[in-house]
């Protein structure tokens, strides 16, 4: 091998980028520990996309108490943990609040939907989808009226 040829390789050699063990070792764990960071908080921005939403499914859906006069027809009232709704005059309805999309709690009942304010889910009065992301309905709940009450239980 001529002395040409051995500069050459040198140079090659040289220009190649050498970085210590210690150097590779700390650029895997910071880049881990951005990934872990990234994705906390992926899924807390996902969970808690509108401000007063709650991520907390319905696992032990409370019961409820309203009057009557308090839940409109077409229209409905959230109670917590679960919504009421009068779809026509003395047919009360009951649902879980946990929107089936994302497990956010359905903010209002208002324009003839159960409105989801995380990521603009609406339901019809008797739970069923009306516009997505969500695909599923709400899940139901027991109901019955006592007098001059709503009375709204556990699930169906």
């Amino acid at each position: 091998m001529s002395s040409d040829d051995r500069n050459q390789q040198q140079s090659l050699r040289s220009a190649q980028l050498t970085l210590p063990r210690r150097t590779v070792l700390v650029g895997i764990g910071a880049a881990a520990a951005a990934l872990a960071a990234g994705s906390a908080l992926f899924h807390r921005t996902r969970a808690s996309a509108a401000p007063g939403a709650s991520a907390r499914p319905a696992t032990n859906p409370a019961s409820a108490t309203v009057p009557t006069g308090d839940v409109p027809v077409g229209g409905g009232a959230v109670l917590g943990d679960v919504v009421v709704t009068q779809p026509t005059g003395g047919d009360f309805r009951g649902f879980s609040s946990t929107c089936t999309h994302a497990g956010c709690t359905v903010s209002d009942v208002s324009g003839g939907t159960i409105n989801c304010p995380c990521h603009g889910s609406k339901f019809n009065l008797d739970g069923t989808v009306h516009t997505g992301p969500a695909s599923a309905p709400l899940a139901p709940r027991n109901v019955s009226v006592q007098g001059d009450s709503v009375v709204v239980g556990r699930g169906m």
